[in-house]
């Protein structure tokens, strides 16, 4: 079942209060309770900023938010130990979900909130391998909800359609919205299993929640034509071949930059992480503002990127996102890496690094 919205923060709502009602529905009315991770964002509305872990964002409404618990990311260049493999690393990072879940009572948690392929709060963190396998082995032993929010990474940005299908598993909820439209017009999607529509259906037969602009017919239909148009023209193959390349040419202009610590991504959703010494991974002082500064150096040169602060801790690092569009060619990859590389120089020497 999918439930269409006017864009991602509704589709994190949507599923916030659908996840309650199906416990409502299937006679665990205990289960309120949710659990999402730190140096996350989910969305500006109120539930969606509860369950994000965007220090920031969330700061001014603090004690409007209900009460959620935040564990620790999977942030491998920043919580992986140089002894561990990726498998140990991934296992560590999600017991901490079951550690979390067996803290509040499991007969109390609804549901796990996650970006499958972390967004803006810290610059685009891809899972390792094996961690969503055991987050949804965990859920599925404490009859807890996984919901994932592809907001930014879903609908072929990290070159398959649902970024969770490279980590081999299906949540029971999934969020989209940037590019099911394409910004064509205002829409997200909350996409449910069988299982949880089935106790709708079975049961009260309504979802109690609805926005003016739900289900709009020509929101949906300028989505379905972004779709279409992406499988027509086979863009997700575009997305895959160009994707490799900018993970390539940035690895060469900036793989070796002493103040480049991490360069990360999936697909045609990449950024990197800044840092005074690529040995002790220490981040520069927020008072720098270093991202701000990057993102006016590479407007000046014609290149719109997402630079952002806060990316360590929610106060201190500094990232650069790239999103570029599905039909980049390679000629306008080499002009981004370029564009991008001088910003970063520009931005650095202006502020005497």
């Amino acid at each position: 079942m999918v439930h269409f919205l006017s864009g991602g923060s509704e589709a994190i709502e949507a599923a916030l209060k659908m996840a309650r009602q199906y416990f409502l529905e299937t006679g665990e009315p205990k289960r309120t309770r949710f659990i999402a991770r730190e140096q996350s964002y989910h969305g500006n509305t109120l539930g969606a900023l509860s369950v994000g872990g965007n220090a920031w964002r969330r700061k001014p409404f603090k004690e409007m938010l209900i009460e959620s618990s935040h564990i620790e990311p999977c942030y491998p260049y920043r919580h992986k130990s140089p002894d561990e493999t990726d498998e140990e690393y991934g296992r560590r990072a999600a017991d901490a979900l079951e550690a979390e879940i067996l803290r509040l009572g499991a007969e109390t948690v609804a549901a796990f909130v996650a970006e499958t392929v972390v967004g803006a709060t810290a610059g685009v963190v891809p899972p390792v391998e094996g961690y969503f396998k055991r987050i949804r082995e965990i859920c599925d032993k404490y009859g807890v909800l996984l919901i994932l929010d592809e907001v930014m990474c879903g609908m072929g940005r990290t070159r398959t359609l649902f970024a969770c299908e490279q980590d081999g598993i299906s949540p029971d909820m999934i969020c989209v919205a940037k590019g099911l439209g394409a910004g064509y017009q205002p829409i997200g999607a909350t996409l449910v299993t069988d299982k949880i529509f089935a106790a709708f259906r079975d049961g009260s037969g309504f979802f109690q929640h609805s926005h003016t602009y739900m289900g709009h017919a020509t929101a949906c239909a300028a989505a379905l034509a972004v779709q279409k148009k992406i499988l027509k023209n086979g863009l997700l193959s575009n997305v895959r071949k160009q994707g490799q390349l900018l993970a390539d040419r940035l690895t060469e202009r900036l793989g070796n930059h002493a103040n480049i610590g991490d360069i990360r991504g999936r697909g045609l959703f990449r950024g990197i992480e800044l840092v005074t010494d690529r040995s002790t991974k220490e981040p520069f002082g927020p008072a720098l503002k270093l991202h701000a500064k990057i993102k006016s150096e590479a407007m000046a040169r014609g290149l719109i990127c997402y630079p952002g602060g806060g990316t360590v801790d929610g106060t201190r690092g500094d990232h650069v996102l790239l999103a570029p569009p599905f039909i980049i060619s390679e000629s306008e990859v080499d002009e981004l890496v370029d564009k991008l590389g001088g910003a970063v120089d520009a931005a650095l020497a202006g502020a005497g690094v």
